[in-house]
C-alpha cells in the first residue's frame, strides 16, 4: 500500500480501517459494511486506494480514489 492508503480489515472480531501509516486503526465498525462505507469515504477524501480485506486477511477488493489515478488499464 502506498503511504496513506486505507486498509480495511477484521480483527478481534471488529472490522476495522487503518490509513497506511498509522500503528492503530482510525475506526471501528460492528459490521463489514459499515467499515468499507467509511474506509470508502476516507480513501475518497485521501485520494487514496482502499484495500478491503476478507474475513482471512486476503485481499478481496482494491478501489483507488479518484478513479482517474488507476494504474491498472481495465474498461468498465
Amino acid at each position: 500500500m502506498a503511504k496513506g492508503d486505507i486498509d480495511t480489515y477484521q480483527q478481534d472480531g471488529q472490522w476495522k480501517n487503518r490509513p497506511e501509516g498509522n500503528e492503530r486503526a482510525s475506526s471501528r465498525h460492528d459490521t463489514k459494511a459499515e467499515a468499507e462505507a467509511a474506509g470508502r469515504e476516507m480513501a475518497v477524501e485521501r485520494g487514496a486506494e482502499h484495500v478491503i480485506k476478507k474475513q482471512d486477511g486476503a485481499i478481496g477488493e482494491k478501489n483507488t480514489y479518484p478513479r482517474e489515478r488507476d494504474p491498472r488499464d481495465i474498461p468498465g
